[in-house]
């Protein structure tokens, strides 16, 4: 006998055939639907249960950063938003890993200052909300938190902001409170029937977890949608930053259609992986001096193009060195050689990188030698030295 089990089955109809019920007793349910959408593919957001992390094994940072794959740690009003950001395995039952942030020093916000993790949307990824018509659905987010001992009992912010077609923002929020345990929080707010989300590959839809603010932007909470550009939580909100032994631990994270939070859509580690390289991905060095492009070069510039796997990049990505942080090398990340590789290719000095060709099929990425500096045309090969992780490709918002 086969069990199958749901959040929550609505019956509104006696003639409705979505529950049969048999003489002897049994009850047959056609189950097509949940909140009025598909079984899966619910969760809006990508990266919720924070498996992935392409960028580093730890994030220090005072401003605005991406940290595990998504979630971006962003300060506003020049705040000093000084924290430590890892990847955790301290997780409530059916997770194994979570985001977990902790102060590097204690700071007071002031004015507008602001300190939140963030996740972001694309517009065109949300227009099965129908905002901006009288059909507008409600959402639903729902996640689970915890916090140290030393921040026990402190109340932060959770706002959703939706923008227009224009970038206009507008938001709703809502105060929760963390303790020592896991929790799950859900929140249901209505949709807004007034204007629409934009329909493109921009920013469309934030979630943002306020950790920090000044009092300019600690206002009441918000359960219909409100027009404002400014970050603002709620009254009573408490400061992460206010003790260094302070901690705040976050995972599950989920937005879908509809009034009731489904339990959390645990989706494969490659299936989360594909999603996030669509924003940013890793093109992995090679070892062994194998050359990747082979030509020649003399007084002016040498060029060499790369074919990139088809990661279906949200947009041109900007490449940078994963060694030095930056879109120009002094050979860290790859090498450059003179005739039959007996010696270094005596150009400028430099491989700058950018990319070019974007198609939906892959990019090209493209290195400048610099000029040869006796001006004589000579045979040229680059390779990898070995370096690692390799290029990093970003076409985050």
């Amino acid at each position: 006998m086969s069990i199958l089990k749901v959040d929550a089955i609505r019956h509104n109809s006696a003639t409705s055939d979505a529950i049969t019920m048999a003489s002897d007793g049994t009850c047959t349910a056609k189950v097509t639907s949940i909140n009025g959408g598909q079984l899966s593919h619910r969760n809006k957001v990508i990266n919720g249960g924070m498996l992935i992390n392409q960028r580093a094994s730890s994030y220090t940072s005072t401003g605005t950063e991406y940290t595990l794959d998504r979630f971006q740690h962003a300060a506003g009003a020049a705040f000093t938003f000084d924290t430590t950001l890892t990847q955790d395995s301290s997780t409530p039952d059916g997770f194994s890993k979570s985001l977990k942030i902790t102060p590097d020093s204690t700071q007071t916000p002031t004015g507008s200052h602001n300190g939140t993790l963030k996740h972001m949307i694309e517009g065109q990824d949300l227009q099965d909300l129908a905002f901006g018509t009288s059909s507008a659905k409600s959402v639903t987010v729902s996640f689970y938190a915890k916090s140290a001992s030393s921040n026990n009992n402190h109340q932060y912010g959770l706002q959703l902001r939706t923008r227009d077609s224009s970038a206009q923002a507008r938001y709703v929020s809502q105060a929760f409170t963390v303790t020592t345990s896991w929790q799950r929080y859900t929140m249901t707010f209505a949709g807004n029937t007034s204007v629409a989300i934009r329909n493109d590959n921009g920013n469309g839809f934030e979630i943002c977890f306020h950790l920090a603010s000044g009092p300019d932007d600690i206002v009441s909470a918000k359960s219909t949608w409100t027009t404002s550009s400014a970050f603002q939580t709620v009254t009573g909100q408490s400061n992460f930053m206010d003790n260094t032994s302070n901690e705040f631990y976050l995972t599950g994270v989920q937005l879908e259609v509809g009034d009731t939070a489904t339990s959390f859509e645990h989706r494969s580690y490659a299936e989360e992986l594909h999603r996030c390289q669509r924003y940013f991905a890793i093109f992995p060095g090679r070892s062994g001096g194998i050359p990747f492009w082979i030509g020649y070069a003399g007084s002016s510039n040498g060029y060499c193009s790369i074919p990139v796997p088809n990661f279906n990049f949200r947009v041109v990505p900007t490449p940078t060195d994963a060694t030095t942080g930056t879109s120009t090398s002094n050979g860290n990340l790859y090498d450059v050689y003179g005739n039959n590789l007996n010696s270094r290719y005596a150009g400028n000095g430099t491989v700058t990188l950018s990319c070019g060709g974007y198609a939906p099929s892959g990019i090209g990425l493209i290195m400048d030698f610099g000029a040869h500096q006796s001006g004589t045309k000579e045979h040229v090969v680059a390779s990898w030295n070995g370096a690692s992780p390799g290029i990093f490709l970003s076409a985050e918002f």
